[in-house]
């Protein structure tokens, strides 16, 4: 049998190619595979830059929430993919989140517990581990500053509730709303999360500052504490 040489993206038709189809036809033209090959620049010996990202995306069920949980070590170990190509994949996928997020943080006044999800869900969306966030308001509970406090496993994250009213005095904000995700998607507060909460409240008392709740979210859904009556 004559043997087979697989083509190369640059011996495809030019209208084919990712980049050149991206400029001739617009970034909605292309495929969730083709605009992940750009992004991971080349393939390999044995597939086109193309054919691995669809290889990538097999692996997670064609489904990019899952690409985005994983971490550079995950996708490491899939054939095909070293290091630069998973940070490149990472990066691409967190400036999406931050983009997200920017969108969100124009509704800058929080008037209820579903405001504050839609500011703090692109931060902790599609984790793979758990991320502690706080949102530092002023007195008309407009948002000052969002911050990242406390980063941690799969199972759990902690976090100094000394440190965030440090923020909160330096910031001088004096309403506070905590928020932490759970990548299980399970939203019920554990007996820690509701410790965890108690405490941070009365520290937060004894300097004039509110935490007006404390949110859970996880596939795209949340708990608040606020709403439960349990602050």
């Amino acid at each position: 049998m004559e043997e087979y040489n697989k083509l190369s993206i640059k011996d495809w038709a030019l209208e084919d190619r990712p980049r050149e189809k991206l400029m001739y036809h617009g970034v909605k033209s292309l495929s969730s595979a083709e605009l992940l090959a750009i992004i991971i620049g080349s393939g390999n010996r044995n597939q086109s830059a193309v054919e691995l990202s669809k290889s990538i995306l097999s692996h997670c069920n064609n489904d990019l929430n899952v690409l985005a949980k994983k971490s550079i070590h995950d996708l490491m170990k899939m054939k095909g993919i070293g290091e630069a190509k998973a940070i490149s994949i990472i990066s691409a996928l967190e400036i999406g989140r931050r983009q997200t997020a920017f969108q969100s943080k124009q509704k800058e006044k929080i008037s209820c517990s579903r405001d504050a999800f839609e500011i703090l869900s692109p931060f902790v969306e599609n984790l793979g581990h758990e991320e502690f966030w706080v949102l530092f308001m002023n007195r008309a509970n407009k948002v000052i500053e969002i911050k990242n406090v406390s980063s941690g496993g799969i199972t759990g994250t902690v976090f100094d509730i000394r440190l965030v009213l440090k923020d909160a005095l330096q910031l001088e904000a004096v309403n506070l709303i905590l928020c932490h995700n759970h990548p299980s998607g399970n939203l019920s507060p554990s007996t820690a999360d509701k410790d965890i909460t108690n405490r941070s409240i009365e520290a937060a008392k004894l300097m004039n500052i509110n935490i007006l709740d404390h949110l859970i979210i996880g596939e795209n859904n949340y708990y608040s504490f606020a709403d439960e009556n349990l602050i």
